[in-house]
């Protein structure tokens, strides 16, 4: 089911179908070196992961299968989280690194946004990134958010950045 469309791109629910794609992504170092995520331990690990994510039920939202129109690759993740310890809501993303510094972050990460705003009422999102992690927050930045505050991230400087609706 597409949740939402883009130019170039439309977001679906993630299945257990995407099990592989998960592993795959979750295994590459430079994907996840600023994550505070290990990778799974395998693709049976990802599909466990993900038959029992409920965000989508519990909350209408999650992260979201990222989809390039043109091929119907699967190029990564992006959606919204919400974390009720914080009651906050997350915009977070994660793309194979050979689809980096193409805009497809920047353009479903735009549509997330609208999406917390216009679907679910969202007053604020926020985007947590390592300070590290220039990419990140260049994204961010480019979808209208402003910083707001450093955080330890894991032992490391992290950095909030947030927008409002």
């Amino acid at each position: 089911m597409k949740i939402a469309e883009t130019t170039r791109l439309y977001l679906r629910e993630m299945t257990a179908a995407d099990a592989e794609n998960a592993y795959l992504l979750n295994l590459d170092p430079d994907v996840v070196r600023y994550t505070g995520d290990d990778p799974f331990e395998s693709i049976a690990a990802a599909r466990t992961f993900l038959e029992q994510y409920d965000h989508y039920e519990q909350y209408g939202f999650g992260r979201w299968a990222v989809i390039r129109k043109a091929d119907d690759a699967f190029l990564g993740w992006c959606g919204l989280k919400y974390t009720e310890d914080l009651d906050e809501y997350d915009l977070g993303f994660r793309f194979f690194k050979k689809h980096w510094n193409k805009g497809y972050a920047t353009e479903a990460a735009k549509v997330c946004i609208e999406l917390g705003f216009n679907t679910f009422n969202m007053p604020v999102i926020v985007g947590r990134a390592m300070k590290d992690n220039i990419g990140s927050i260049k994204v961010l930045e480019k979808v209208g958010m402003t910083y707001f505050n450093s955080f330890d991230f894991d032992g490391s400087e992290g950095v909030i950045y947030t927008i409002s609706a």
